[in-house]
């Protein structure tokens, strides 16, 4: 397979030149179902898609533990996660009849819309100081909604779109690939959980027992291709607890079934049945293509979904060039 730049846009490695953006704050474009073709042809989903995939390509066959580079912007990435990971610590719960749905998030949720921005700043090389605004608008985006305290696969979706600015800014850099998926996206669904633990933020749009969980998909696609051509697990192992508890710390798709199984209790066919029936599917490369086609049909071409993204000059709406 042809090795492809992180993000389409950039042919090579080299950050792109400071004339090709004109940044601009993200905003949202699709407002009516027949807004989807517009989508589907964009620039932004191109590069969103070709982004998921070259990640879904890099970490192939893998290990969470195997060794890789960590970039100075990783490291940057790390503390800014931690900083969230650290305001929940200072922000707990408050009491209130509801059982779901805490509004102490409202307050954290404040707190990182104030400071987004810095956050970002940090991240960025002096020389994209500029880009902040824009990039900044997709770490809000990707932590749950403050009104209705609901987190969901649009919400993941926000966070790979932040990551796809950093590699089109330069920030981050092809050779990222590990540590994007197994560092800061391992970290980033740390914080999530924990938000949805602390707060007990509801699933957003959830498709009950339909859907793959009920709050992401992303870490099911790269988990699954981090264990293509594995010599012993298959996935009819992964709803054995034994197999989880023995190596949930090298596969991401363990790990989320492993908090899948914290979560939820019963039998996992019942309260899981979309993954109880991937279990059934004779090799990994199957299922990893098979949720990649799922991905894109449940996910990116949902309306309800993709209303809510939003596009900049970074992640454009403009149609593909051909």
């Amino acid at each position: 397979m042809k090795e492809t730049p992180l993000c389409s846009s950039h042919e090579d490695d080299k950050p792109p030149n400071p004339v090709d953006f004109s940044f601009m704050v993200p905003k949202k474009e699709i407002s009516m179902v027949p807004d989807m073709g517009k989508w589907k042809r964009s620039q932004a989903y191109a590069d969103y898609i070709g982004f998921i995939l070259t990640l879904n390509e890099g970490v192939k066959g893998k290990k969470l533990t195997c060794e890789y580079q960590v970039s100075e912007t990783v490291e940057k990435l790390l503390a800014m996660l931690g900083t969230l990971d650290r305001w929940i610590d200072e922000t707990p719960p408050v009491d209130q009849p509801s059982r779901f749905g805490n509004k102490a998030y409202r307050t954290w949720y404040a707190k990182l819309d104030q400071e987004a921005e810095a956050l970002v700043t940090a991240v960025l090389p002096s020389e994209r100081h500029d880009a902040a605004p824009e990039i900044a608008v997709y770490l809000k985006e990707s932590v749950g909604n403050s009104t209705r305290i609901d987190y969901g696969t649009g919400h993941e979706a926000a966070f790979a779109a932040f990551l796809c600015c950093l590699c089109k800014v330069g920030a981050l850099r092809m050779e990222d690939q590990l540590a994007i998926i197994f560092k800061v996206f391992d970290k980033y669904l740390q914080v999530m959980r924990k938000l949805q633990k602390t707060y007990r933020m509801e699933p957003a749009g959830s498709q009950g027992v339909w859907g793959l969980d009920d709050f992401q998909f992303l870490p099911f696609i790269w988990g699954s291709s981090q264990l293509i051509d594995h010599p012993t697990l298959e996935p009819r192992h992964f709803v054995e607890e034994k197999v989880v508890n023995e190596y949930h710390q090298d596969y991401m798709f363990l790990e989320c079934i492993k908090f899948i199984n914290e979560m939820k209790t019963g039998p996992f066919a019942e309260h899981s049945n979309q993954l109880w029936n991937i279990s059934a599917v004779p090799s990994w490369s199957k299922v990893n293509q098979g949720l990649i086609r799922m991905y894109k049909a449940e996910c990116l071409e949902k309306f309800p979904v993709i209303q809510h993204f939003k596009f900049g000059s970074l992640l454009s709406i403009q149609p593909v060039k051909p």
